[in-house]
């Protein structure tokens, strides 16, 4: 994790060039900068399904995937910003580069996988993991002859 620091307009100064080394690691300093971030994630159950409140704020749905491997749920975001005209003016500081999170969930065998819905609205995805129907066979008593 590093800090964000706000350098506004002006160039960065050695001293805060250092203080980015020591505070946030090389990479930050890289120009090509990936950034990988992790999305929290809250899971309560019901009585029916499992539901997974992932926040993911500024994202586009079209860039999120939402995979079922065997028992693994995989939740994954990638975007990278797109080389703009400078025709309206330069760009003095340009932060949005690549961005791109993936969590994954191993599901145990209670869950309905062909039933899994998704829904992203106001910066939460929404996942529904459905319970699968409870096939308990009834207790049966058995005599001894």
């Amino acid at each position: 994790m590093y800090t964000a620091k706000n350098y506004g307009m002006m160039p960065r100064t050695i001293g805060g060039l250092f203080e980015d080394i020591f505070q946030n690691g090389w990479t930050k300093l890289m120009a090509d900068e990936t950034v990988a971030t992790s999305a929290p994630v809250n899971i309560k159950e019901t009585d029916k399904a499992y539901e997974m409140q992932l926040v993911a704020p500024g994202l586009k749905k079209e860039d999120i995937k939402i995979d079922m491997d065997k028992n693994i749920l995989h939740i994954s975001y990638e975007h990278s910003e797109e080389k703009k005209d400078e025709a309206d003016g330069k760009m003095l500081r340009s932060e949005y580069r690549f961005q791109s999170f993936k969590r994954s969930f191993t599901m145990n065998d209670k869950i309905n996988a062909a039933g899994i819905t998704a829904k992203y609205a106001d910066g939460v995805l929404n996942i529904t993991l459905p319970k699968k129907e409870d096939t308990a066979q009834p207790v049966k008593t058995i005599s001894i002859d």
